[in-house]
């Protein structure tokens, strides 16, 4: 059960910046922005705080990290407009894509353990468009769709046609598992480009690891933003 606001107490601008150490400049600035509720004036124009600010901008400092700066701004923005089923909304799509991320993650993560590359992979002369095509039991005219997608990039033989080196083929496999996951050629695409840029699959899974702790710190930091902004509603 939260506590009640005391919205009697008044609170000093610099004491508010004070406890985020922030600027008092920047406390000014979020009450502009209609992250902090309109601040009521003294007799001599000084701006009065009181608990329920405080309280706003603990709960938009909390949602950042999970939400993301502009989102966390909108969600306080609609809860001082008056409108809160928009900053729920706003709270459902960011867990929404949360969700997607862990989704995406898990394919990523299960396609790589189903990657297994033949002993004699390297022994063996590069396939041809039709070779690979039979092996992964697709059209030739998808590999062609995947390689102008820019996942695949065959090398060409002196007569101009393509062959797949090992790691063409690797990354056709790749494809061809999160293809079957369901997931659309660009973000399909974004993922072999990790792999190359991290050399192979073995440094990727090193980055899946940091991936997953990033996610883990994102809803930890959703639950913790939940909490302020709970706090704050009920005040």
């Amino acid at each position: 059960m939260h506590k009640t606001l005391n919205l009697e107490v008044t609170v000093r601008p610099v004491d508010l910046a004070r406890e985020h150490g922030l600027s008092t400049q920047a406390v000014r600035n979020y009450e502009q922005d209609a992250v902090l509720p309109p601040a009521d004036r003294g007799p001599q124009g000084y701006r009065r705080y009181t608990e329920r600010h405080a309280q706003a901008l603990r709960a938009f400092l909390a949602l950042r990290p999970g939400f993301g700066h502009r989102r966390a701004a909108a969600i306080l923005y609609a809860v001082n407009d008056g409108t809160p089923d928009t900053a729920f909304r706003l709270i459902d799509e960011g867990h929404a894509e949360l969700l997607q991320d862990r989704t995406t993650l898990t394919e990523v993560t299960r396609a790589l353990a189903n990657l297994t590359e033949p002993e004699d992979q390297h022994r063996k002369p590069p396939p041809s468009v039709s070779a690979l095509a039979h092996q992964l039991s697709v059209h030739p005219a998808t590999l062609r769709k995947w390689e102008a997608a820019g996942i695949l990039r065959p090398e060409r033989d002196r007569a101009g046609h393509r062959r797949y080196p090992p790691v063409a083929v690797r990354d056709a496999r790749l494809a061809h598992q999160l293809r079957r996951g369901g997931y659309p050629l660009t973000r399909i695409a974004a993922v072999l480009d990790q792999v190359r840029h991290a050399g192979g699959v073995e440094p990727l899974e090193e980055a899946l690891r940091t991936w997953q702790s990033r996610l883990t710190a994102r809803a930890h930091a959703m639950l913790d933003g939940a909490a302020q902004l709970s706090a704050y509603l009920a005040g």
